[in-house]
């Protein structure tokens, strides 16, 4: 086991350095001079040649980015120059409540994902398929901004049983269940697409499982129908729904750049959205890697978990 951990961490160092090429010149490519953004009105030449050459944005791509790359190495990813700040710094105190959010996401995805797909595979061609499957249709077909306003709009405005946005009261305690009350309505929302994924690719797996001869022997022993289901058969099941759930987590993390910001959530995708706005360069380059890098480690402890259910999967 421990030798294929080592194999797919090193695997992760070329994606992670293909990840940050693209981030640079992506961002490179986006319209506007910076100087121009930071200076304002006192935005003369002068001004800003002199701002470029004090941010190396005077020197060819090549070397920008291998400087940039450089900084990173070390675990300096610049200095935001609007907000004036180190870009770790805020990275790393924007990236807590992301990981808040899309945690609380991914297990409501989880739970609610698996739970339906195995109810769905078990009462095949029922009412309880046939309505699991309606649901997933409409959650995956529901853009999931549109279903954030709509959700704020019913029971914020509406009912007033939750807040509009924002992570905690600002007047509350801060506890923790000021911040439950804050993350249910965008947790939920930034749910619902990843949750119809799973639970579609889980009925899929758990009618493929149920049709195995160990789960026809199972049930002939007299086991109970919940001990098969559950013991057995989703058990064998989950080496595939593993990675499907690690894939999510992709989702998870790039739609929080528009939910946390329809729900005013601090996190990273609220920030790049104003650093876009600002042509802050280093700040949504760090965040992007950042939130790239942890994309991959989650994929990575996908594939650790679905190797120790599926010895066959080191091979």
């Amino acid at each position: 086991m421990m030798g294929y951990i080592v194999r797919r961490l090193l695997l992760t160092v070329p994606v992670l350095l293909g990840i940050s090429v693209i981030v640079f010149l992506v961002i490179s490519l986006i319209p506007g001079d910076p100087a121009t953004a930071i200076l304002g009105a006192y935005a003369t030449p002068e001004n800003v040649a002199r701002i470029n050459a004090e941010l190396g944005l005077d020197k060819p791509l090549p070397v920008q980015f291998l400087t940039w790359l450089g900084g990173v190495l070390e675990g300096d990813l610049g200095r935001s120059y609007s907000l004036n700040r180190p870009v770790a710094a805020e990275v790393i105190d924007r990236l807590v409540p992301t990981l808040i959010l899309a945690g609380a996401a991914l297990t409501l995805c989880t739970l609610f994902g698996v739970l339906g797909g195995v109810v769905a595979a078990v009462k095949q061609y029922g009412w309880q398929d046939k309505l699991v499957t309606l649901l997933v249709l409409i959650g995956i077909s529901t853009p999931s901004f549109f279903l954030g306003i709509v959700l704020i709009l019913w029971f914020s405005v509406r009912l007033e049983w939750f807040p509009t946005g924002g992570m905690y009261a600002l007047f509350g305690d801060g506890g923790l269940l000021d911040l439950l009350h804050h993350l249910a309505l965008p947790a939920l929302t930034l749910a619902v697409v990843a949750t119809g994924v799973v639970a579609r690719l889980t009925r899929a797996n758990m009618l493929e499982v149920l049709r195995q001869d160990y789960v026809r022997t199972a049930r002939a022993k007299g086991l109970r129908e919940g001990r098969v289901i559950y013991k057995h058969a989703l058990k064998n099941a989950l080496v595939n729904i593993i990675p499907i759930i690690g894939i999510q987590t992709g989702f998870v993390l790039s739609g929080a750049v528009y939910i946390e910001s329809v729900f005013q959530w601090p996190g990273i995708g609220r920030m790049l959205v104003t650093a876009i706005s600002t042509r802050d360069i280093l700040l949504v380059q760090g965040g992007v890697l950042v939130v790239a890098a942890c994309y991959v480690l989650i994929n990575l402890l996908a594939d650790v978990l679905q190797a120790a259910l599926d010895p066959r999967v080191k091979v």
